[in-house]
């Protein structure tokens, strides 16, 4: 009897694993992929300051296109600005394997697609946002997909925040951040972030994104 039990234990865990991801093949044009804060001090004082009811800790966002059976990722990056890059690129950034996690519009906003895409692209070739103010020449990452998605009106902006919510002052990495920009650190004006917009109740989760395959057992 205890050996039934540990092996239903096993099959309902391998099942709740298996609901929980989503191959390459799965991902949709138009799907988002949040990433998980990676080693770097700007990603997590990202995350630190956005944290929402639903306790994610993404600090990047990438817009997925399916073209000729692949996929790749229309995102803003600190390296590259905004850009298209592959999959796998987006994924292990710097070789850094990173946690990523799918989300769709619900059907009701599928029609939103399309739109998204086609200004996604326009905005490409773009230097990325490092002042996170909402600008017309460069980009951050969640600017980058509100914008994108900005005609259908799918995300609304917020009054940023750069303080430790914990503490009640500004994170140390936002104060000389903005001290090497020479420049006030912009509380409260407005802004989005990926955690808010993983957060959205236009969007439904998919599940972890994975490249290998998944352990059998």
């Amino acid at each position: 009897m205890k050996t039934l039990l540990i092996i239903l234990f096993l099959l309902k865990f391998a099942m709740n694993i298996e609901a929980q991801q989503i191959n390459p093949n799965q991902i949709r044009t138009g799907d988002l992929l949040f990433r998980e804060t990676v080693s770097s001090n700007l990603s997590q004082a990202i995350d630190q300051v956005t944290q929402t009811e639903k306790q994610t800790h993404f600090s990047h966002v990438g817009l997925a296109i399916v073209e000729n059976d692949s996929v790749y990722v229309l995102h803003a990056s600190p390296i590259g600005g905004t850009c298209r890059v592959s999959l796998a690129d987006f994924s292990q950034p710097d070789g850094d394997s990173a946690l990523v996690v799918v989300y769709r519009l619900l059907k009701a906003y599928q029609a939103a697609v399309p739109n998204a895409v086609s200004k996604a692209r326009s905005l490409l070739g773009k230097p990325y946002n490092f002042s996170y103010v909402l600008s017309d020449t460069s980009h951050y990452c969640s600017e980058f997909i509100y914008l994108a998605f900005e005609k259908d009106s799918i995300f609304t902006l917020n009054p940023m925040t750069f303080k430790n919510p914990e503490s009640g002052d500004f994170d140390p990495t936002w104060v000389k951040h903005y001290e090497k920009l020479t420049m006030e650190i912009p509380e409260g004006l407005p802004g989005c972030n990926p955690n808010g917009m993983a957060a959205s109740d236009k969007l439904e989760r998919q599940g972890i994104l994975q490249l290998t395959p998944a352990p059998t057992f």
